[in-house]
């Protein structure tokens, strides 16, 4: 895991309070650690546009002109004067050197966006519009030094933010790069050090940054053990069986030694695998409960009262946010909820936290998981989307890893299913979450074929080879 940050302003000031490093010199760092990624990516003498501001955003990018001048063959564009101290420090220093300026966009190899920083706010002008756009459309490796000018300190993104293929972002890593809406235009993220390590740099933080190497997997350790030694999930199978199918499916890949759906439909007309139990009440061996999928309205309410009258770990989805029984189900102890946006929206309203819209959730994805998680410590929220969100309490953690092949119907369901199954087996809720959303991630990075052909038998099919 690494930490995230809504500002690192605080952290440069500890720098020079406390470890006496000025600010230039953590400039220097930050224009060497690009300069560093340049010449182990690029032959000597690729051509280079540093596109500058007028703030120390631009004063980074006039540092790296002055350590690759000579070795590339670079050219500065200054969009906007000078106007920070640091900035006029690093002009008069590329001045000394007389390194080139232009003032229009050439053909090139690389172009490092060092126009506007965090502080951005609103829209582009239209001459810095008309920049972006070309800069945008330019053949050329594009290189965002800290954030692509057009996302501001909140993640949001202007008309015309720069497309970057990698965000070389200084000191430590922002929220801001891993909002839903700026994950088209970051590219890969790097750290930049600058001038100390970043254990020493950074602070705790409550906002935490997945890997891979976090995702804690089933592995059976336990040679003397049985069927009933890796847990029983039950799943309500509501109007859509398929989706109940599809997350038991999900869950027996996923290590659960025993499935079983719970329902009310004749077993024949189900046209079951014939790996899944079904089953009109809730088996007493159960050890999780999977509810949501797929409901439908196939359940009524007392037959739902039954199946979620136990205290048993609980993971809902889908139908279960627009139900009323939803303020009750957030008073267990061992609850996980995996909404998508839409779905989280109208739990808000309903729990009297917000009303709002998807365009402003998805604008203010991180404030109104705090909100909801402020209001339900208990619960562990799994918010869906490009960045899933998964937090409990003050516990927040981004997974970075989704990706549009994940956008099919089902693929949710086998999250739910994979979920489950580490709760039927034990694992704490927190814990289950943040392994199973991995997983996920990791099964539809791991899928071969086009991006477009994923579909939920894929990814289950694939789970044996995580």
């Amino acid at each position: 895991m690494q930490n995230l940050f809504d500002e690192v302003g605080s952290l440069d000031q500890r720098c020079y309070k406390q470890f006496h490093l000025s600010e230039d010199i953590l400039m220097e760092h930050a224009a060497e650690g690009m300069a560093s990624f340049i010449r182990n990516k690029f032959p000597q003498h690729s051509s280079i546009i540093i596109i500058c501001g007028s703030g120390n955003n631009g004063a980074d990018g006039i540092a790296l002109s002055r350590l690759l001048h000579k070795d590339f063959n670079v050219a500065l564009l200054q969009a906007k004067k000078a106007t920070s101290p640091m900035a006029h420090l690093q002009t008069k220093r590329s001045q000394a050197l007389d390194i080139r300026y232009i003032d229009r966009i050439e053909k090139c190899d690389i172009i490092v966006d060092a126009l506007v920083g965090t502080g951005f706010k609103g829209e582009f002008d239209t001459e810095l519009s008309l920049l972006m756009q070309t800069l945008n459309a330019t053949d050329a490796f594009k290189i965002a030094c800290d954030i692509p000018s057009g996302i501001n300190s909140n993640g949001n993104c202007a008309k015309d933010t720069f497309i970057a293929d990698i965000t070389l972002t200084m000191g430590a890593l922002k929220k801001s790069l891993f909002l839903d809406e700026a994950k088209d235009f970051v590219g890969e993220i790097k750290v930049i050090d600058l001038g100390l390590s970043r254990l020493v740099y950074e602070r705790d933080s409550s906002w935490e940054l997945l890997e891979f190497s976090d995702m804690q997997l089933p592995y059976r350790t336990q040679e003397n053990s049985h069927k009933g030694s890796f847990g029983h999930l039950s799943i309500a199978c509501g109007e859509k069986s398929g989706a109940a199918i599809m997350s038991g499916l999900a869950a027996l890949n996923f290590g659960a030694g025993l499935l079983t759906l719970v329902g009310y439909e004749n077993e024949q007309t189900l046209h079951l695998p014939h790996s899944l139990m079904y089953t009109h009440s809730l088996p007493s061996t159960t050890t999780a409960l999977a509810c949501g999928m797929g409901l439908g309205a196939e359940f009524s309410d007392a037959e739902l009262s039954k199946f979620l009258d136990n205290q048993l770990p609980l993971i809902v989805d889908a139908d279960i946010f627009h139900m009323e029984c939803i303020q009750e189900i957030l008073k267990r102890d061992k609850l996980v909820l995996t909404p998508h946006p839409k779905e989280f929206c109208a739990l808000l309203k309903q729990l009297n936290i917000a009303a709002i819209s998807v365009e402003e959730l998805q604008k203010q994805r991180f404030k109104y998981v705090e909100l909801f998680c402020n209001s339900y410590p208990n619960a562990v929220l799994l918010l869906k989307g490009a960045n899933v969100i998964i937090a409990q309490d003050e516990k927040f953690f981004i997974n970075p890893h989704g990706s549009a092949k994940l956008a099919k119907g089902g693929s949710g369901d086998v999250l739910s299913g994979l979920i489950g199954a580490l709760l039927a087996q034990g694992y704490a809720p927190l814990d289950a979450s943040l392994s199973a959303s991995l997983a996920h991630t990791k099964l539809a990075q791991n899928y071969t074929g086009a991006d477009f052909s994923l579909t939920p038998d894929d990814l289950i099919q694939g789970i044996g080879n995580l």
